[in-house]
């Protein structure tokens, strides 16, 4: 893949998020691995990070390609059968990606996800620092729904809403959709000649919605429907989506190079909704209160280290939204915790080495890490 330029319509995109269907991945015939074009991918994706723009990939496959190995023809399988497919299908999955990837010297990672993952504060922090992790150390997080263990009434039901969860949770810059149709269109175009393709979404109105149609292959759960409703989670949440067509070889590259999609646009930036959703919608659970030093470090876009915090109140647990208020009485941000009430009163006022021998060598020593801390306007008061 070339390098992207100013017009590339995604030059300017620092972390993207890019979704994989079933009927891309499988042939529908065979029900085998569409092995070059995954090597064609693999490739632009590999192009994507010599620019220096991260990728997390969100892919489905594995319950198509388990039903081949199980040798399950049904077109409609009982949960468990999905569930015996999901599980031999994921090894199958991992493995084409690592390998894949690794013809490009691209280190990948298995993340398998559950609807409360993204839902709870607390696994929602864990899996964002996981996936965060995975990609400052270069590697691309290959995610998947947990289809082996999921039920029918707690999954998601298709890949498009859970990797737009995911792109939100990790402040994806976008979230690409790949699928076999090139974007949003006023009506079906395979039944409608005179349909017109709409190369920009500014906001999902009810006009909008109403264009979208059903599923339109037995291999996947996910049609224009589900398009639209996770372009409504993405967008809300500061992270742009393009629909794209990926049926053949280099879907990324066609991407860069002008091929059709529509592209809905972000309602908002990633860090400006994650700012909004900490501060309005999340309850206060306690009071972390700091030093002059430690207000100053925060100032200058630093995490909370235990050290310059003087008293810790209220009751809270990891991930829990806590207000941090400096020596004046002044709430100087709100944040979410890296620790539990107990586990703060413990290391408040102590250096990083020392949290490090009480509670192991591996626990992040951050009270509250700066990708999850919002500083607030000089002047609020705090009760006391």
């Amino acid at each position: 893949m070339a390098a992207l330029t100013s017009t590339s319509p995604l030059a300017g995109f620092q972390r993207l998020t890019i979704k994989i269907g079933s009927a891309l991945l499988v042939d529908a015939r065979t029900g085998k691995l569409r092995a070059e074009w995954l090597n064609s991918l693999a490739a632009d994706i590999a192009a994507l990070k010599a620019e220096g723009t991260e990728v997390l990939i969100v892919s489905s496959g594995a319950i198509s390609l388990g039903r081949r190995i199980l040798g399950l023809t049904a077109r409609n399988l009982p949960l468990d059968q999905i569930q015996a497919a999901a599980s031999v299908g994921q090894i199958a999955l991992s493995q084409a990606w690592r390998d894949a990837l690794a013809e490009h010297d691209v280190i990948t990672g298995q993340i398998l996800l559950t609807p409360n993952i993204t839902e709870e504060r607390r696994h929602f922090i864990n899996a964002r620092s996981t996936i965060g992790t995975l990609l400052a150390l270069g590697a691309v997080p290959i995610i998947n729904e947990n289809d082996s263990v999921a039920t029918s009434e707690i999954r998601y039901g298709d890949n498009d809403r859970l990797s737009a969860r995911v792109a939100a949770m990790i402040s994806s810059d976008c979230l690409i959709l790949l699928s076999d149709v090139d974007g949003l269109y006023d009506a079906p175009p395979d039944t409608n000649a005179n349909a017109n393709h709409l190369p920009l979404v500014k906001a999902i109105t009810p006009e909008i919605e109403a264009m979208a149609g059903g599923a339109a292959s037995h291999l996947s759960r996910g049609g224009m429907t589900t398009k639209i409703e996770a372009g409504k989670i993405a967008t809300q949440s500061g992270t742009s989506m393009i629909i794209a067509k990926g049926t053949e070889p280099h879907p990324i590259s066609a991407i860069a190079n002008g091929a059709r999609h529509t592209l809905f646009t972000a309602r908002q930036s990633p860090a400006a909704a994650r700012k909004r959703w900490i501060l309005g919608t999340l309850d206060v659970a306690g009071k972390i209160h700091i030093d002059a030093g430690a207000a100053q470090a925060l100032a200058r876009g630093k995490s909370l280290l235990p050290i310059g915090v003087t008293k810790v109140s209220g009751d809270f647990s990891r991930g829990d939204a806590v207000s941090i208020v400096a020596p004046d009485g002044t709430e100087v941000a709100r944040g979410l915790a890296g620790m539990n009430r107990e586990e703060a009163d413990l290391a408040k006022g102590k250096q990083s080495k020392v949290i490090s021998t009480m509670f192991g060598e591996l626990s992040r020593t951050e009270l509250v890490h700066a990708d999850n801390l919002v500083l607030l306007a000089a002047g609020t008061q705090t009760d006391e």
